[in-house]
């Protein structure tokens, strides 16, 4: 995943809203979301065996994006697919930012992560060597890419975040006001936010997820057309569905 969006509201009756796209090599196998792991959904990496996305049943998600120039594996390194999963578990946003914060960051190449819930939401960052960094995210609109949050010297967010800032933000179930915002593919290599296929490469899905009174995901793989992911179920009695309530 190269790109996160998230919108942080408190008070509103939608806290959270997070748009995102996963770029990726077109080889790589994965799985859509799905409940893959107890108490987590998420999209299963085949390769790894993690995600790049999960979001617990205590309605924590935990999004993890490699750093510039750190794509793929590496040799006697840990895959980065375990982040989220580990951080999606903990009670609630805070923890998992915590639990990735206490890790060793040389086990990992290179990552950037989001961790959030419907109160808080943390940036973390590995560099590859020392301790794991942990920074709050402020209110509002925050993109994130290869490089640090809102980076106005990366081509991609110099380019699409003030169109993020200028449009409505959406109102779930309807997210009409970002889908064709996370489709853009204009602007030159570095600059696109949906990267057309090219060299094996390109965006392979997207996701628009809201927390609020309920649990909404909203996934597109590339080629297919947006449907609804359901969450896990936050008692053992609810029938699962695309709108789960939270704990």
């Amino acid at each position: 995943m190269c790109t996160v969006l998230l919108l942080r509201r408190p008070g509103h009756a939608w806290p959270l809203l997070l748009a995102a796209n996963r770029d990726e090599r077109l080889d790589r196998p994965a799985d859509p979301p799905g409940p893959y792991w107890p108490g987590l959904t998420g999209g299963r990496d085949r390769l790894g065996g993690g995600s790049w996305m999960a979001v617990g049943v205590a309605g924590v998600v935990a999004c993890v994006l490699n750093r510039e120039g750190s794509l793929g594996p590496s040799p006697g390194k840990a895959s980065r697919g375990r982040l989220p999963l580990l951080a999606a578990a903990a009670p609630d946003a805070a923890r998992g930012a915590a639990a990735l914060g206490a890790l060793d960051a040389g086990a990992w190449r290179p990552f950037n992560a989001v961790v959030a819930d419907r109160g808080s939401g943390f940036f973390v960052a590995g560099l590859g060597q020392g301790p794991v960094r942990v920074t709050p995210l402020a209110e509002g609109l925050t993109m994130l890419a290869t490089t640090f949050p809102d980076d106005p010297g990366h081509p991609r967010i110099a380019r699409h975040r003030p169109a993020f800032l200028a449009a409505p933000p959406p109102e779930p179930p309807d997210w009409s006001a970002w889908e064709g915002l996370l489709a853009d593919a204009g602007g030159g290599p570095r600059e696109q936010l949906c990267i057309p296929p090219r060299d094996g490469f390109g965006t392979v899905s997207a996701s628009l997820l809201a927390l609020g009174p309920v649990a909404l995901w909203r996934y597109r793989a590339q080629g297919q057309d947006w449907r609804d992911i359901p969450l896990p179920s936050p008692a053992p009695a609810a029938c699962g569905g695309p709108a789960t309530p939270l704990l």
